[in-house]
Order: structure tokens, then sequence, then C-alpha cells
């Protein structure tokens, strides 16, 4: 998590750092563990092309996003995570996952541009704002298994998912990964 020092600076000092896991992050966790995410263990993924476009692909997973292609660097999220794999790595990290409510009070401190409307590709986590970018994975509730999504991605915009405001409700199970799902961890 050395990447994100300069993280520090961005967020308010007295409230505990809410930083996102890089692909860079995740790829030490792996090397160390051995682990495998549930996108490896079914062997394929869903890769979107835009907010109504997806597909599955066959290898598409966290080092192979898109199923063909590993990321343009390790400084981009991580994505092709599920809740599992997030709380996996949480437990190696020392870490844990913000609550959705925490997510959108944490956010507030990130003064960076947000990465929505349609606008691609994924970016580095330094460039901008936490919100937007990836869908990030929360704590899971008592939701019948179901864990709630927070923050957007690059492709939520107004006329869209709309998931750069805290209203917005999207649900997925714990075990579904995405090109466009990724995770931040609180640290204190």
């Amino acid at each position: 998590m050395l990447l994100f020092l300069k993280f520090l600076l961005i967020f308010s000092p007295s409230q505990p750092q809410l930083l996102p896991v890089t692909v860079g992050d995740f790829e030490r966790f792996v090397n160390a563990t051995q682990y495998i995410t549930d996108a490896e263990r079914y062997g394929w993924s869903i890769v979107q092309i835009d907010v109504y476009r997806y597909r599955t692909e066959w290898g598409a997973f966290w080092c192979q996003p898109d199923g063909l292609h590993p990321p343009t660097s390790k400084a981009l999220p991580v994505t092709q995570v599920s809740y599992n794999d997030a709380i996996a790595y949480c437990r190696w990290a020392g870490v844990r996952l913000p609550t959705y409510a925490e997510y959108w009070q944490l956010v507030k401190f990130d003064t960076r541009p947000i990465r929505s409307d349609n606008q691609g590709p994924i970016t580095s986590v330094d460039t901008f704002n936490v919100v937007g970018n990836v869908w990030d994975i929360t704590q899971q509730k008592e939701t019948k298994g179901k864990v709630r999504l927070a923050g957007g991605s690059l492709f939520c915009s107004p006329s869209t998912c709309h998931g750069t405001v805290a209203e917005r409700e999207l649900f997925v199970d714990s075990e579904t990964a995405n090109i466009h799902i990724g995770f931040s961890v609180l640290t204190d």
C-alpha cells in the first residue's frame, strides 16, 4: 500500500483513509498468498463495453480484465474482483472494506474531478476522484447475500446508471466480478 502515501494528503487527517486497491497492490497479495479469484475459478467474467452492452469473456480476471490483455499500468484500480476476493485481500492486508455510508462520508474529502459520464478508459487511481472510474464494493450487510456497490463507474451519467450519487442502489452477489468493479479499503 506504499503507492497510496500520496493519497494521505487528499483526505481529512482525522478520518480513516479510503484507498483504492490497485493492480499492483492486488498482485502483491496474489504473489504472497497464491490466491485464486472467483473469476479465475469460473474461467470467465463480464466485460462491459458501455453501460448497455457487455460480453461474457473466457479468461477475464484481475490480471487480464478484458479477457485478452494485461492492464496497461499497475496503478489502475484492480477490477474483475468479487466481494469474496476483496474480503480475502482485506484479511491479508489488515484493512477493511468501507460500509456504504462510510464510503460516501469519506469521498467528500476527495476534490479531484469525477470520471463518469461515459468518459473512458479506466484511469490510474491517482488521476481522478475515488467516485467514478470503477464501482467500489462495500461491506456486506444483512441483505440476503447482496453486496452494494458505491461510486459508479466511468459509464455512469445522469441519463444511465447515475451511480455517482449516494441515493443510487446497485447490488451484486458476492461472487460477481466485472471489468468495472473494484474496491477501496479503509485504513485507520
